[in-house]
């Protein structure tokens, strides 16, 4: 059973997760954006992530959004945020890589309110 998280994550951090294969054949670390609430991640025990990869040649799917600010961050390489949405619990969270800049949250939040067709 995971230890409870004393940190408290707040939106647009970007951190290091496993992150399970969505065919459910393994999970591997990887890096991702906390898109919930700061209210809501204060209150609720899990909080929802998009992942990030490196792979830029990656099939995009409306939403996605190359980050452009990588290395502020914590990237080790240029990145696409996917609008691809997870929960997961804060005690599963290695550790806080860096933060998105204020103008790829913002494009990242564009990116989600299209690929949930709110746009």
């Amino acid at each position: 059973m995971p230890t409870p998280s004393t940190t408290t994550w707040r939106r647009g951090d970007v951190v290091l997760v496993p992150v399970g294969f969505t065919d459910q054949s393994g999970v591997k670390r990887r890096p991702a954006v906390i898109v919930s609430s700061d209210d809501d991640n204060a209150r609720s025990p899990d909080v929802m992530i998009a992942s990030i990869t490196s792979n830029l040649l990656a099939i995009r799917h409306p939403g996605d959004h190359v980050i452009r600010d990588w290395q502020e961050a914590g990237l080790l390489r240029p990145s696409l945020a996917q609008a691809r949405i997870a929960t997961v619990e804060p005690a599963i969270i290695d550790r806080r890589l860096g933060r998105l800049s204020r103008d790829d949250l913002a494009a990242l939040d564009r990116g989600l309110r299209e690929a949930l067709g709110l746009v």
